[in-house]
């Protein structure tokens, strides 16, 4: 297992995760699904999948996250996909390990992505309470058995189910980075995807579970400063991270205007690492170049 990656936050030194891969696969041509997203690409377009991978790599990646962001059981199950769970999940694992032994030539870290992500993106079509926590352990299970070296979960933004997800996640012992989504209202900080719920209760019952690192993520580059703040004033003194939307993809919420460049995401990361993040990258809009970007702060020694 590759835990370089995760010995350098502790020290305090910067550690460079990867961008988006959804909006990268469209970039590149591939049509993604109305109702997994992204998660046919590792059956259909696994080549794509690989080079996206790659690039990352080649841009200054430490860690690469794998394309299993929208492909627990229950998502495939909404599509009829179901019976493809196990070869969908292991050909996206198998896609970063390739990008991996390809061209990396310095430790890489490979991340399983899972998230709450609710089918066909209608969160009144999640399962029973029950199919839903076993869907997160099938998949953290699966992620650990194919040899990723850490698990991401990402857009956090609820205790229902986010506390099942992150549950299965650190019942297989791998480092786990929790990601957490918010948005600024009139009323605060609140959950991504709903302005009913306030974003600094969800953290205690979900920080006391003792993840490795906890990262602001799919949230907009001007409310990161504020989530991180939360984060920190609801007593989580671990390594930080972030990694914002710089434009979000549709299906995942409203657009956010002008989309974020290279220099304007690398100059907000330094003021986040003078907040004291030290795992940096990129969601919805984030592309090799960004992450680029955010290497040079790394390898500047900031």
């Amino acid at each position: 297992m590759e835990t370089a990656w995760l010995d350098r936050l502790r020290d305090g030194r910067i550690v460079v995760l990867d961008g988006a891969t959804g909006g990268e696969l469209r970039r590149r041509g591939v049509d993604l699904s109305g109702e997994v997203w992204s998660a046919l690409a590792a059956r259909d377009h696994r080549d794509v999948l690989r080079e996206i991978h790659a690039d990352y790599i080649r841009a200054g990646a430490d860690i690469i996250t794998t394309n299993t962001f929208s492909s627990s059981r229950y998502v495939l199950e909404s599509a009829g996909l179901g019976h493809q769970f196990a070869e969908i999940n292991r050909q996206a694992v198998a896609a970063a390990v390739a990008a991996r032994t390809d061209v990396a030539e310095r430790p890489v870290a490979i991340a399983g992505s899972i998230s709450c992500f609710p089918p066909r993106f209608d969160p009144t079509r999640y399962p029973s309470r029950e199919a839903e926590r076993d869907a997160y352990r099938e998949l953290a299970v699966l992620l650990a058995e194919e040899g990723v070296d850490l698990l991401a979960l990402e857009m956090i933004q609820d205790i229902e189910h986010g506390a099942l997800a992150l549950d299965a996640a650190l019942e297989t012992g791998l480092p786990v980075c929790l990601g957490l989504s918010a948005r600024s209202s009139g009323d605060g900080l609140t959950a991504y995807d709903d302005p009913a719920q306030l974003f600094e209760p969800l953290l205690r019952p979900l920080l006391e579970r003792s993840p490795s690192v906890v990262a602001i993520m799919h949230t907009p580059v001007d409310v990161v400063g504020e989530a991180l703040a939360a984060v920190v004033a609801a007593g989580w003194e671990r390594p930080l991270g972030a990694y914002p939307e710089l434009d979000t993809e549709p299906g995942l919420g409203a657009a956010t205007g002008a989309m974020t460049s290279p220099i304007e995401l690398a100059t907000a990361a330094a003021g986040w690492v003078d907040a004291g993040v030290r795992l940096l990258g990129g969601c919805c809009g984030a592309g090799p170049e960004h992450i680029a970007a955010l290497a040079a702060i790394r390898d500047h020694g900031r």
